[in-house]
């Protein structure tokens, strides 16, 4: 497939700067097809790992069955959201990935992604990941976007900032 190009080049950010807040930020919201041609958008937490975004969720439900039905995905991060009332304007920096989403049947990748997911907002307690993940994670699914297309952008404003304006 073919990706569109961003308008606003200029605000564009690097695709180093664009997977740096993907390493940093901590939630996102993940863009579905959902029930009846329904876009399904829900707002969660992810870990970014060697090019890929891991989630978990629940064994059932309308994210997982969307995923299950189409495998295309959207998932964006806004870094800043700095809103200037005065200006009537927002500074912002925000990331959309596009790619393939699915769920991880492999074992070992399951394992593994779960393991950098509870590292990821639990760090340093290696005994308590442990059983958790002996205790959870059969009742849990582990899922993977393969990226396929990432931009960054940023406000105008920011821009200049950037650049000393």
């Amino acid at each position: 497939m073919e990706f569109r190009e961003m308008r606003r080049k200029r605000q564009q950010l690097s695709d180093e700067e664009s997977y740096a807040i993907l390493q940093n930020a901590t939630s996102g919201t993940l863009a579905l097809l959902g029930d009846g041609g329904y876009p399904y958008a829900v707002p969660i937490s992810y870990v970014f790992s060697e090019g890929k975004l891991y989630f978990h969720s629940a064994l059932s439900g309308h994210k997982v069955d969307a995923i299950r039905s189409c495998d295309r995905a959207s998932f964006c991060v806004v870094a800043q959201d700095d809103v200037k009332p005065a200006l009537y304007t927002t500074f912002f920096r925000s990331v959309i990935a596009f790619g393939r989403i699915h769920i991880v049947d492999d074992e070992a990748e399951k394992q593994a992604a779960a393991r950098l997911l509870g590292n990821r907002y639990n760090p340093h307690q290696d005994e308590a990941l442990q059983k958790e993940l002996e205790n959870g994670l059969a009742r849990m699914l582990v899922i993977r976007l393969d990226i396929e297309h990432l931009t960054g952008k940023e406000s105008i404003e920011l821009v200049g900032q950037r650049n000393g304006q």
